[in-house]
């Protein structure tokens, strides 16, 4: 659903040197504990236990993701102008193609309603990188992608930590190694600033509650799946640490 100029004003700022880093820092998906009204009330007892708000929440966010992370990986595979950054668009795919489909099977058994479209702030994250080209789509891809991945890593972990529901810690665990593998390819094209990407995690833009969320899909409305792709033939993982050197063997 596009959203208007007014309030694509509202949600980032250009300057002559182009976008600015400050209009990216919300996170891809909506801090999770601050969405509701009580992140810890019970709203459903299941066979996988109980299911909170912020676990309800949790799911609804993970879909939404890849809902605009998805088409911005396939940009990136296809106008990445360096082999990292094409790379980047093949492990945000097929991440996102996972997540989607273990979402899809937890929601219809947890009552969860999933959405079809992404908030009207991730669309039009997806729109300022499709403006972009050459190498300031790489930079501002990337930019938007790794604060909006950092901002959910430590959320994921709440709620690994904290759920009782087995479906939604499933959840939680693939999610937590998707996002480590995007937050790693991500700076593997040489494009991130961390010094700047700490800086837009921790001061987030407050914006209306319509544009952080993704509507409601409509009443009978098929639910949209990402198309799994195996034969990019990429893994994701929790990727191996790097820059470590085995111990060397003690003399003897």
């Amino acid at each position: 659903m596009p959203i208007s100029a007014k309030k694509a004003g509202n949600l980032f700022v250009f300057g002559a040197l182009g976008l600015t880093l400050a209009a990216l820092a919300y996170p891809a998906m909506v801090g999770v504990q601050n969405t509701t009204s009580s992140p810890n009330r019970i709203v459903a007892n299941t066979r996988y236990g109980p299911l909170t708000e912020a676990d309800r929440d949790f799911i609804v966010k993970v879909r939404a993701a890849g809902l605009w992370e998805y088409p911005l990986g396939e940009m990136a595979m296809q106008r990445g102008t360096s082999p990292e950054m094409r790379e980047a668009g093949k492990h945000l795919i097929v991440g996102h193609a996972g997540l989607d489909e273990m979402c899809r099977k937890v929601a219809p058994e947890l009552g969860v309603t999933l959405p079809n479209q992404a908030s009207p702030q991730q669309q039009q994250f997806v729109a300022t990188a499709d403006a972009a080209t050459g190498k300031q789509f790489d930079s501002t891809a990337v930019t938007i992608m790794r604060v909006t991945h950092g901002q959910i890593f430590p959320t994921i972990a709440k709620i690994r930590a904290t759920t009782e529901n087995v479906m939604v810690r499933a959840l939680a665990d693939l999610a937590n190694d998707t996002v480590l593998d995007h937050m790693t390819v991500l700076e593997n094209t040489g494009l991130v600033n961390i010094s700047q990407v700490n800086f837009q995690q921790s001061t987030p833009p407050k914006l209306p509650k319509d544009d952080t969320t993704p509507p409601p899909p409509l009443q009978g409305a098929p639910i949209v799946a990402l198309t799994p792709r195996p034969d990019l033939n990429i893994n994701t993982a929790a990727p191996a640490p790097t820059g470590l050197s085995a111990p060397s063997p003690s003399a003897g």
